[in-house]
């Protein structure tokens, strides 16, 4: 006797976006389908009352669910059960067939990859549903995108999920539809999509609010020169990434300070009401990882948990923390996707890595909201880079194949390499000896605009941030930024007026371009934050929409004639 069929009326009640797309997907049969959510708009829940519905109507027999790591073959596993579908994530290739108790099998990218014909065999046996989750990962290595290919031809059905439809690689990903844009260049088209600015609108998602973390450094070169420079002023690529990397040194005052304030402003948002808020450090390497760990430890005085691999255990310890009240994990590569840990509310991005899909999946995993009203902050270096993936948060992306590529971040090919491994890199290590490293708090970006002056670590100003209520809606969040941006500046303003008149001097030399470039985007921002209040637009659809009409990059990274030219344009609309 087979797996009893899941029953349809214990299903958990659909948000809207998933009942329009079920609707939708079952109104136009096919054999593939790809619906694009945000991180935490519930593609799991969509998934699974699509899997019972054909089961259900006899559509198919069977279903596969492919996940990028093990521990979301337990997740998977644990997520279908709830609702009467009953899937092995135990299974191994060797086993050929599971058990007769199971409605299908939970595997992983990597697992279809080296023996594609295992699972083409078992996708013959019966009528399949597949659900590529993160299907982007099918596109990782030409190895897994053939195997993916091969195995999952003769499905019935194919579902593809993804939060983040972008790769910054050519690799077609396979059932994935590809149409020419107005450029000419294939981009990957969807059948459902539900981005980020639609979650946060229907409380679905939490607001993020952005500390972003300059600072002054210091470092000695391989040939013995030392260089100094303060992280986020315009700098050649090569300066951001060794300043970068020199901040992220856990040897620095930058990491303590930052870590510091962190745990700050986690515990604001447990005494605010989200008595089991947990933070989350995402790490480089695991030097590194069990380094800040110490440091937590030191700070806290409470252990971090470390989850270093997809070894044995991981999966547990990322399970009991989700499920405990423990303040801090630090984690490498483990939790960067995927896992659901509904109770993260405060991330420390200390990791060079910057593709705008890693930064996307590291930023989801703090998205996720269990009440109306609960807000995440996420702590990140201030690199230009950075803040323009922070201001954009709310941009939808496709894949495009063709489109020229750049490389982004510090070495991202090391570092990827370093991800998969683990281990730090003798490389990396050599290049640079690290001297100095001090932590300010630069602007705090929400919803595309940029808030604040510049703050020292420890003071009434950055404590005035680090102290906003952590029960806020997204509105709320931005008209208190603005109130504590004017009490700022009025504060300011006032300690100039008590100042002693100076006696009369020669007449200061022109600004330089960096000091010119800061005044541009705060003057920039401040006249988005103006639209946004009279149309009610977001403010990164107002950017993005001055990025269109005058071209050029993010703000942060645009040069004083194209933000000049942004703010002539914004003051006409």
């Amino acid at each position: 006797m087979g797996a009893r069929l899941p029953a349809i009326d214990t299903f958990p009640p659909l948000r809207d976006w998933q009942r329009k797309a079920l609707v939708g997907y079952l109104r136009r049969p096919s054999e593939d389908f790809m619906a694009v959510a945000t991180p935490g708009a519930g593609k799991t829940t969509f998934a699974l009352r699509i899997a019972a519905e054909l089961l259900c109507d006899g559509t198919v027999e069977a279903v596969t669910v492919v996940a990028p790591t093990e521990h979301l073959k337990t997740q998977w596993a644990l997520a279908a059960a709830r609702v009467g579908i009953q899937l092995d994530s135990a299974f191994r290739n060797a086993d050929l067939h599971s058990s007769a108790d199971f409605h299908g099998a939970v595997v992983t990218y990597a697992q279809v990859g080296m023996a594609p014909q295992v699972h083409r065999r078992r996708t013959m046996t019966r009528r399949t549903l597949v659900i590529l989750d993160e299907v982007h990962h099918a596109g990782d290595s030409r190895t897994w995108g053939d195997g993916v290919k091969a195995a999952f031809e003769p499905a019935v059905r194919r579902l593809m999920l993804t939060g983040t439809p972008f790769r910054s690689d050519d690799n077609p990903i396979p059932f994935v539809t590809y149409e020419r844009g107005g450029d000419g260049l294939p981009r990957s088209r969807s059948d459902s999509t539900y981005g980020y600015a639609d979650a946060l609108r229907d409380g679905v998602v939490r607001p993020v609010i952005f500390l972003a973390y300059s600072g002054e450094t210091r470092w000695r070169t391989s040939a013995g020169d030392e260089l100094a420079a303060r992280l986020g002023d315009p700098m050649t690529p090569d300066l951001i990434a060794q300043a970068w990397r020199t901040v992220l040194d856990p040897a620095g005052d930058w990491m303590p300070q930052v870590l510091r304030a962190a745990d700050a402003r986690l515990q604001v948002l447990r005494d605010g009401g989200m008595t089991d808020a947990g933070g989350l450090v995402i790490a480089t390497d695991q030097q590194a990882a069990r380094a800040y760990a110490r440091l937590i430890e030191r700070h806290t005085g409470e252990k971090a948990v470390v989850v270093l691999s997809d070894d044995v255990g991981s999966s547990a310890r990322i399970a009991a923390f989700a499920a405990s009240e423990q303040r801090w994990m630090v984690a490498v590569r483990m939790v960067s996707e995927g896992v659901d840990i509904p109770r993260l509310a405060v991330g420390v991005y200390a990791t060079s890595a910057s593709t705008p899909l890693y930064f996307a999946q590291a930023i989801g995993r703090f998205v996720r909201a269990r009440r109306q009203g609960e807000t995440a902050s996420v702590f990140l270096p201030s690199v230009p880079h950075l803040l323009g993936l922070a201001s954009e948060l709310e941009a939808e992306r496709d894949h495009v194949l063709g489109e020229p590529k750049k490389r982004e971040g510090f070495e991202d090919d090391l570092l990827e390499r370093a991800q998969r491994e683990e281990k730090a890199s003798g490389e990396l290590e050599k290049r640079f000896e690290v001297l100095e490293a001090t932590a300010h708090l630069d602007q705090v970006i929400f919803d595309g605009a940029s808030f604040g002056t510049t703050a020292q670590a420890g003071t009434p100003e950055e404590e005035e941030y680090l102290g906003l209520p952590g029960l806020l809606t997204a509105d709320q969040v931005a008209v208190l930024l603005n109130k504590r941006q004017a009490e700022q500046l009025a504060a300011k303003r006032r300690r100039a007026s008590e100042e002693p008149v100076p006696a009369p001097r020669e007449p200061t030399a022109p600004r330089s371009a960096a000091e010119r470039r800061v005044a541009l985007r705060r003057q920039l921002n401040t006249l988005v934050a103006a639209h946004h209040h009279r149309t009610g637009l977001p403010h990164g659809k107002i950017h993005a929409e001055l990025r269109r009409l005058c071209g050029g990059p993010p703000s942060a990274q645009a040069t004083i004639e194209q933000l000049e030219e942004r703010i002539a344009t914004v003051q006409t609309l």
